[in-house]
């Protein structure tokens, strides 16, 4: 089959930082913010696995954001998606995740994959002339990588914005100096930035985050960059006539919009329910209980009876349900949430889900099997304690060890989250019910 070249042209920058905690994400929305109230398009994408940061870059650009990693997501699929948005978007920002130079593959190698210039956002409290130093190291750092102005942020003073610019070494300039601002401040919890729908007041505050960007002068547009990808060849109309059932709510939210296309292009009719607060399923063919906060809503979960028997009787009835992380946790007897009160799920898996205080999985997997390889991530501060033998492992590109996978019946359940587009004949057949193939059978 043929494929047709997409080319545009916008002003893009990725937007960086030498570590996380330096304030990107709200910059990048802000200036999402800054140049859709001055009336341009502008379009986010956001560089690897996370669900949380994405969804406050929809509220500030007003448009659809997609994740971008040149290994989870596959580097053709970076190059197409920016070519496809270039074809109308004013302007393309692409937030970076933690250091500039961090992981494999970083920040900076979708940066000179795409021809992006990099723009790192520089936490410049408790710092003077050394800001220039780390500017300088940055942009030094990597030959094919092009940096020519950083921001300061969290700046005391004019006069330290200042000693800031003056600082700058030849060749590199700074695009503006952001003051510490109560508008510039986001909340976040155990996983991440508070989800959007969360946060009273989140319109406004970006507007007044707008207009702080716009008065420490980084109203001017980074410069224009042509992008050029094949398209894609359509996606196989694999589940034809199949209706899938989406939780969708405060508990389960970390739902890539790729992968909601993708199985919309498959033939897929979708129907989002909440498990919270809907008392029935909608009728559906299967099931999908994605990643979010169970453990924040444990009480309300576990007191909804007519929600917890409906997919229970689904279950019942043999029909396929597909439980990632948060999923996997509703599907245990019980959970533990932070507080230390048990909660009790669904059942359809013996054992207990169980909060763990800390950081308990983090890094790039991927699931192997005859239908392909389904690549992802596993991130999570929960441990599950379960009789149930593993029915494979993911295979573990970096990080935390290979996350388990458990198959009851037609149930699919793993702390590991998929990216569908990079299998889509798997993700079909776990939709479908089909039998399943592994060939990472043991924990590698």
């Amino acid at each position: 089959m043929t494929t047709s070249t997409i080319r545009g042209e916008a002003h893009a920058a990725l937007i960086t930082a030498p570590g996380s905690g330096q304030g990107k994400s709200m910059v990048t929305a802000a200036l999402a913010r800054l140049h859709r109230n001055a009336g341009r398009k502008v379009r986010v994408f956001k560089h690897g696995p996370d669900y949380l940061d994405p969804m406050v870059q929809e509220v500030a650009s007003g448009q659809p954001v997609y994740q971008l990693h040149p290994w989870m997501t596959g580097e053709d699929e970076c190059r197409w998606r920016l070519a496809e948005a270039a074809r109308d978007a004013d302007l393309i920002l692409v937030e970076g995740s933690m250091g500039l130079f961090d992981g494999a593959p970083s920040s900076a190698d979708l940066a000179i994959l795409a021809g992006l210039p990099a723009l790192p956002v520089i936490d410049a409290w408790g710092m003077a002339q050394t800001f220039g130093a780390v500017a300088q190291g940055l942009a030094n750092y990597h030959a094919e990588l092009a940096i020519h102005e950083v921001i300061a942020n969290r700046v005391g003073s004019p006069g330290h914005g200042k000693l800031l610019a003056e600082s700058m070494p030849s060749g590199l300039s700074l695009l503006g100096a952001i003051p510490r601002h109560e508008a510039m401040k986001i909340p976040d919890r155990h996983l991440g930035l508070v989800q959007a729908g969360e946060l009273a007041g989140l319109d406004a505050q970006l507007d007044a985050a707008a207009e702080v960007l716009k008065e420490a002068g980084l109203a001017r547009l980074p410069a224009k960059v042509p992008l050029e990808a094949e398209a894609p060849e359509p996606s196989p109309r694999l589940l034809e006539g199949v209706c899938i059932g989406v939780a969708r709510d405060d508990a389960f939210a970390f739902l890539y919009r790729a992968n909601l296309d993708l199985l919309s292009q498959m033939g897929a009719e979708l129907r989002f329910f909440s498990p919270l607060a809907d008392s029935e399923l909608p009728q559906c063919d299967a099931l999908w209980l994605p990643g979010g906060y169970p453990e924040l809503h444990g009480g309300k979960l576990a007191a909804n009876a007519p929600m917890l028997a409906a997919i229970r009787g689904h279950h019942d009835a043999g029909r396929p349900i597909l439980a990632e992380c948060g999923g996997l946790m509703a599907c245990m007897d019980t959970l533990v949430d932070g507080e230390g009160s048990v909660h009790a799920m669904l059942g359809l898996m013996p054992g207990t889900a169980r909060m763990a205080g800390r950081l308990s999985a983090l890094g790039l997997q991927s699931l192997t099997s005859d239908a392909g390889e389904l690549r992802g991530h596993t991130y999570h501060h929960s441990l599950l304690d379960t009789p149930l033998a593993p029915a494979a492992h993911a295979r573990r590109l970096a990080g935390s060890p290979a996350e388990p996978v458990y198959v009851e019946g037609k149930l699919v359940a793993s702390y590991f989250h998929g990216y569908f587009p990079s299998a889509p004949a798997l993700t079909a057949a776990i939709f479908r019910g089909e039998p399943l193939r592994f060939t990472q059978m043991k924990e590698a």
